[in-house]
């Protein structure tokens, strides 16, 4: 093997040299067609240019709003899940509801609402959403809800007491 015996495995397709003259076989026009806009240096049009006419991007309804592509729809239980799914003193966590079947695992954004009765004590754990509603019925249930959630609450509720005393005097 020497040098000058190599080749490459795909040979290059030679380019077509256009408007070189008629013996060249891409002689007159070039390739461009009769005269016109796209026949000249430089010519041709935009794409979904439609020579003036409104366009069809243009002449399609609009439809208006925005839609977060970021947005996380949190997956929603009821107290009526709950009831049937958990026995008394049992935990109520993501991994709980993921090995139950009853949320799915891709999106960790979970909220309990308060449709339905809960006679069960079940405990939910730090990490879930939970209404007003569903919490009350926990708690009147004999269960427990803990997470920074409930404790912010409560002391939102103790802190306003001390600030209305303080205003009607």
């Amino acid at each position: 093997m020497k040098l000058n015996e190599l080749a490459p495995k795909i040979k290059k397709a030679t380019r077509k040299r256009k408007g070189q003259g008629n013996s060249a076989g891409q002689g007159t026009y070039g390739g461009r067609g009769m005269n016109g806009q796209n026949a000249r240096a430089g010519g041709g049009v935009r794409p979904g240019f439609e020579g003036g006419q409104t366009p069809l991007i243009q002449r399609m309804p609009k439809m208006r709003g925005f839609n977060n592509p970021n947005r996380v729809e949190s997956q929603v239980l009821n107290l009526t899940v709950l009831e049937a799914n958990f026995g008394d003193g049992e935990k109520v966590n993501f991994d709980s509801l993921v090995t139950k079947k009853l949320i799915n695992k891709n999106n960790a954004k979970v909220k309990i609402l308060g449709a339905g009765e809960i006679t069960k004590k079940v405990e939910v754990e730090e990490g879930l959403l939970i209404s007003a509603g569903a919490r009350a019925a926990i708690e009147k249930a004999g269960g427990k809800v803990a997470g920074a959630k409930a404790e912010k609450v409560e002391k939102a509720k103790k802190e306003e007491k001390p600030a209305a005393k303080k205003a009607a005097k």
